[in-house]
């Protein structure tokens, strides 16, 4: 595997994008592009920059606030492989991984049997924010999320149990 992901930024230290101290990898690319997108500048597969990914895992694990991880977009299951490399560092560290996606966890469901890079994300990642932003369910006051249909899922709980478990927030 190349070791270069293409990201469009990354918020080093970020409260708003899950619990705790995160730090936030942007993924570059995506094809939902969804009315409305707070980041439509990083659905374009060009655009951002290459990072070496082993760089990002170092820098992430000498800060010792960091509690947490996000993967957000664009959209991490375009570049499925490169995040789980990731996901699975930061897992041997103990860090909570938090994983934004326009695709619905039913639909990664079926895509993890036959693409073991999109299996090897979710089984490593702990909180999974699924579904496309809908302008008309956006609403003022959502934790962690952009509209009121997608789902803040607790992935570990979901895959032993077989169904989808909810998070509230």
């Amino acid at each position: 595997m190349n070791k270069t992901i293409r990201l469009s930024g990354i918020a080093y230290e970020s409260l708003v994008n899950g619990p705790g101290m995160r730090r936030v990898f942007f993924a570059q690319g995506c094809k939902h592009n969804c009315e409305g997108c707070f980041n439509p500048e990083t659905h374009d597969f060009s655009g951002g920059e290459e990072k070496n990914i082993d760089d990002l895992i170092k820098d992430v694990l000498k800060n010792k606030m960091i509690k947490g991880i996000t993967f957000s977009g664009g959209d991490p299951l375009e570049q499925a492989d490169k995040f789980s490399y990731m996901a699975k560092a930061f897992k041997k560290s103990g860090l909570n991984i938090w994983c934004y996606t326009g695709y619905t966890f039913e639909i990664l469901l079926e895509k993890m049997k036959n693409e073991d890079s999109i299996r090897e994300l979710i089984e490593n990642i702990d909180v999974l924010v699924d579904g496309r932003f809908e302008i008309n369910n956006k609403k003022e006051g959502l934790r962690f999320r952009g509209s009121s249909n997608q789902r803040i899922i607790d992935v570990k709980e979901s895959l032993k149990q077989e169904k989808i478990s909810i998070l509230e927030y």
